[in-house]
C-alpha cells in the first residue's frame, strides 16, 4: 500500500543560533543538516550537569551502599544504559527525524505513538526534577549567603525564574540548545570538581555504608545499579532529537560522540552525589540542602549558579524532546505551542514534588518503572534497524504526521502487532520481577532473593520474543523494504552505520 500523501514540500530551515526552529518531527534534508558528531556528545554531556541528575547518585548510599560498593553501582550502571544509548542514535541520520516517529519503522506509523508516550514520560518527569533541584540549590544557596528565607514563596520565585529560561531555550530550538550546552557544560564542570577538590580533605574513600534498604548487599547494590543503568538509558528515546541533524556518513561517529557524551556525563554527575552523600548526616534525603550544609559558606555562589545553569541546561532539553513529541501526537499544535503546553505541566509537577509526594519515594520508583518501559523499547528499536540493514523510506514514516494512511510501515491499520505484542509482553514481565519498595513490588520480587530483575527481565524478554518474530514471521514482523531502494540519503555509508 502506498501512502496516499508524501512529506510537505522542503521548507528553509529556521535553525540558527537565537532564531526559533522552524521544523518539528518532519524529515530533515540533507542540506539543513550541519551538525558535527561532537555537537552530539557536548548535549548529553552538558545535560547531565545539573542537579536534577546529580540527585540520583545520593541513591546507592542512602540505600546503605558504602563508597567503593556505590562507585562500582554507578559505574556498572552506568556502562549498562550507555549501552542501551549508543545504537539508537545511528537511526536519526537515515530517517531524518527523531526517535519516536522513526520508531514507526518497526511499530507502525500509528504504533509508534507508544514510542511518543514514553518520551513524555520521561521528559516530563526529568524536566520536573531540572528545575525542582535546581530551584532548591538556588534558594539554599542563597539563604546560607544572605539568610533569605525558604520559604514557599522563595521556591515558587526560583522554580518560575528556572521554568521561564528553560522554555525560552526550548522554544527557539536545536540550534541554540546546543549552543548553550557548550557554554554551560563546562563552566558547570570545572564549579562541581572544584566542590569536589574542597571537600577531599573530610572524604572518607572506607565509607562503610549503613542499613541495607532491601536487607541484605546484593539485592541492594543490583537495585542501585537499576537506578544508575536507568538515568544513561533514559536519554536513549531523545539521541535522535540531535542526530537527525547529522549526514547519514556521520551516524556512527555520532553514535560513538553521543555515547562517550551520556556515559562521562551520567558517570560523573552520580558519583559526585555519592561523595557528598557519603559526608552527609545520616538519614539526610535532601541531597540539594544536605549538600549546602556540608559546603564551605563561599561555595554557596557556585552553586548556585550550578542550580540555575543547569538547571535551565537538562531541563530545557527534556522540554524540547517532549515538545517534538506532543506536536507528532497532535499534529495541529507546533512544535512552539506543544512545547508551551508540557512546560505547563513539568512545572505543576514541580510544585506537587516540592509540596506533596514523598520526593525520594517518588524518584525511586519513577527510575525503575522508567527502565521497565523504555529498554524493551529500545532493544526493538535497535533489533529492527539491525534487521533493516538501515534501510528506511522516510516519506512513509511521515503518514500520521500529515494526516493520511498507507506506506510500507501502515502493517494492519497502522500497527505492527509483532513489536507492539513483543514490547508489552516485555513491561509486563518487568513489573512482575520490580523490588523497588514501597512503591513497585512486583508479585515475583524474591525471585532471585531480591535482587531487582525487573530491568534485566524486560530487555531480555524484548529480545527474545521480538527476535523469535524476526526469525519466524520476518515478513509480518518487518515492513517490506526489501523491494525498495535504499535511501539516497545512504550514499557512501555502510547499511549498518
Amino acid at each position: 500500500m502506498t501512502p496516499t500523501q508524501t512529506t510537505p514540500p522542503h521548507r528553509p530551515s529556521s535553525d540558527e543560533v537565537g532564531q526559533i526552529e522552524t521544523r518539528g518531527v518532519d524529515f530533515i534534508p540533507p542540506e539543513d543538516r550541519q551538525d558535527r558528531p561532537r555537537d552530539v556528545g557536548t548535549v548529553f554531556l552538558g545535560a547531565n550537569m545539573c542537579f536534577g541528575t546529580i540527585v540520583l547518585g545520593a541513591l546507592p548510599i542512602l540505600f546503605g551502599l558504602g563508597w567503593w560498593a556505590s562507585f562500582w553501582a554507578i559505574t556498572v550502571g552506568t556502562l549498562l544504559g550507555t549501552a542501551f544509548f549508543g545504537p539508537v542514535g545511528l537511526i536519526g541520520p537515515r530517517t531524518g527525524t527523531n526517535s519516536a516517529v522513526s520508531s514507526g519503522a518497526f511499530f507502525g506509523v500509528v504504533g509508534r505513538l507508544v514510542g511518543s508516550l514514553v518520551v513524555l514520560f520521561i521528559a516530563i518527569g526529568f524536566y520536573a526534577l531540572a528545575v525542582w533541584t535546581g530551584g532548591q540549590a538556588v534558594v539554599a544557596g542563597a539563604h546560607k549567603l544572605f539568610a533569605l528565607p525558604q520559604g514557599t514563596l522563595q521556591f515558587a520565585i526560583a522554580y518560575g525564574l528556572i521554568g521561564v529560561i528553560t522554555v525560552v531555550l526550548a522554544l527557539i530550538g536545536h540550534a541554540t540548545l546546543i549552543a548553550s550546552q557548550k557554554l554551560i557544560a563546562p563552566i558547570v564542570a570545572v564549579l562541581l570538581v572544584v566542590g569536589v577538590l574542597i571537600k577531599l580533605p573530610d572524604f572518607d574513600p572506607g565509607y562503610a555504608g549503613g542499613h541495607y534498604v532491601l536487607g541484605g548487599f546484593w539485592p541492594t547494590w543490583v537495585l542501585s545499579v537499576v537506578t544508575s543503568a536507568s538515568l544513561a538509558l533514559s536519554y536513549g528515546p531523545f539521541a535522535n532529537d540531535y542526530a537527525r541533524y547529522l549526514p547519514v556518513r556521520a551516524a556512527r561517529a555520532g553514535a560513538w560522540w553521543g555515547s562517550a557524551g551520556i556515559f562521562f556525563g551520567c558517570w560523573f554527575a552520580l558519583l559526585f552525589a555519592a561523595y557528598f552523600t557519603s559526608m552527609m548526616a545520616p538519614g539526610t534525603t535532601d541531597f540539594v540542602v544536605g549538600l549546602v550544609g556540608v559546603s564551605p559558606t563561599w561555595y554557596a555562589v557556585p552553586l548556585v549558579v550550578v542550580g540555575l545553569l543547569g538547571g535551565c541546561g537538562q531541563g530545557s532539553m527534556a522540554l524540547y524532546g517532549t515538545g517534538l513529541d506532543t506536536s507528532s501526537l497532535v499534529p495541529r499544535l507546533s512544535r512552539v505551542k506543544a512545547t508551551i503546553v508540557v512546560s505547563v505541566v513539568g512545572v505543576g509537577l514541580v510544585y506537587l514534588g516540592a509540596l506533596v509526594w514523598d520526593a525520594l519515594g517518588f524518584v525511586t520508583a519513577f527510575t525503575t518503572l522508567l527502565t521497565v518501559i523504555t529498554a524493551p523499547w529500545l532493544v526493538i528499536n535497535v533489533m529492527g534497524h539491525l534487521a533493516l540493514r538501515g534501510r528506511y523510506v522516510p516519506e512513509d514514516l511521515q503518514v500520521f504526521n500529515v494526516g493520511t494512511t498507507g506506506g510500507i510501515y501502515w502493517f494492519s491499520r497502522g500497527v505492527n502487532v509483532y513489536a507492539m505484542a513483543a514490547w508489552i509482553l516485555s513491561v509486563v514481565l518487568g513489573l512482575l520481577f520490580a523490588n523497588t519498595p514501597p512503591l513497585m513490588e512486583g508479585p515475583w520480587r524474591n525471585a532471585a532473593g531480591g535482587i531487582d530483575l525487573s530491568f534485566l527481565s524486560a530487555a531480555l524478554a524484548a529480545f527474545l520474543i521480538y527476535g523469535a518474530f524476526l526469525w519466524l514471521v520476518p515478513a509480518r514482523a518487518l515492513p517490506r523494504t526489501s523491494g525498495v531502494p535504499a535511501v539516497d540519503l545512504a550514499a557512501g555509508a555502510g547499511l549498518g552505520s
